[in-house]
């Protein structure tokens, strides 16, 4: 893929070389609590302008436990979805988990996401991409960077171009995650990359509870620096899961980005990505 060639989300444009966010909270908890992240998270974007994505899950079916709190499920998440990009005046992105829940989900969001645990199933992917909404394959833990290339050739097949991947690290004995930054730059010459920089913190299924309160651990204080690594290493955006109280979350808490240092995280990004192109400016 010739990657001086971009698509466009609204004011987003992917593939262009300029710097993205896609952020949100994991799970949509309520639709006053989505409504108030995609302000909080737009107003500091806009300040910086930063373009944004707001990201959500109206289903987690891939929760540590059976008594997780899951979502709103499809009918009610789609409906506070749309209330965001319709009030708040963003892009929307949420994942899909099942074919039969794609038709309903392209109506309403941007992007369609497909969750790490599913970018091999072709199904999937397929009915995605003949939506013709934008599409985000997330990157298996368990894949190679170079092999999601033939992830990225299903939804070419299917006659979708606007495809980008997203790292989110790769599973590195029981329990934790480590990041290759080779890997951004192996699948960025097939797709444009996107760097997950909160679920690459994540300690997966390493319970920090017993029960109900089981759930997977994190570590947020590396998320700055993963971050500021990957924009180094030249993605298109970054993508971080983003909460006003992460303690409080419902999903996904322990590697959230607590809303408050956003600005501080994007800041340091922009400088970065900054340096790199006065460097390619000097003869």
């Amino acid at each position: 893929m010739n990657l001086t060639t971009s698509f466009q989300i609204d004011n987003v444009r992917i593939g262009s070389g300029d710097l993205f966010l896609i952020a949100g909270p994991c799970v949509i908890e309520s639709e006053e609590h989505a409504l108030f992240m995609a302000e909080v998270i737009k107003g500091v974007t806009r300040s910086l302008n930063f373009p944004f994505i707001f990201k959500a899950s109206y289903d987690k079916a891939n929760r540590t436990s059976v008594r997780s709190f899951r979502g709103p499920g499809l009918a009610e998440g789609l409906r506070i979805l749309k209330k965001v990009k319709d009030e708040v005046h963003v892009p929307v992105l949420t994942d899909v988990h099942e074919v039969a829940d794609v038709a309903k989900v392209a109506e309403v969001v941007d992007v369609v996401q497909i969750p790490a645990f599913l970018c091999r199933q072709t199904d999937l992917i397929t009915a995605v991409a003949m939506t013709e909404r934008v599409v985000n394959i997330k990157k298996g833990q368990f894949v190679s960077p170079w092999d999601m290339r033939h992830a990225v050739e299903k939804c070419r097949a299917a006659g979708n171009d606007r495809v980008f991947v997203t790292e989110r690290g790769s599973s590195f004995g029981y329990n934790n995650l480590v990041v290759d930054m080779r890997a951004l730059s192996i699948m960025r010459k097939f797709a444009p990359v996107v760097f997950d920089a909160t679920h690459s913190v994540q300690l997966p299924s390493a319970s920090q509870g017993e029960g109900e309160h089981a759930v997977s651990g994190g570590q947020p204080e590396f998320i700055p620096v993963l971050s500021r690594a990957a924009v180094a290493a030249g993605v298109d955006g970054v993508f971080m899961e983003v909460h006003n109280n992460p303690k409080e979350a419902k999903s996904d808490g322990a590697n959230a980005l607590e809303s408050t240092k956003l600005r501080g995280v994007l800041k340091e990004l922009q400088a970065i990505k900054k340096a790199l192109a006065d460097a390619h400016k000097t003869p």
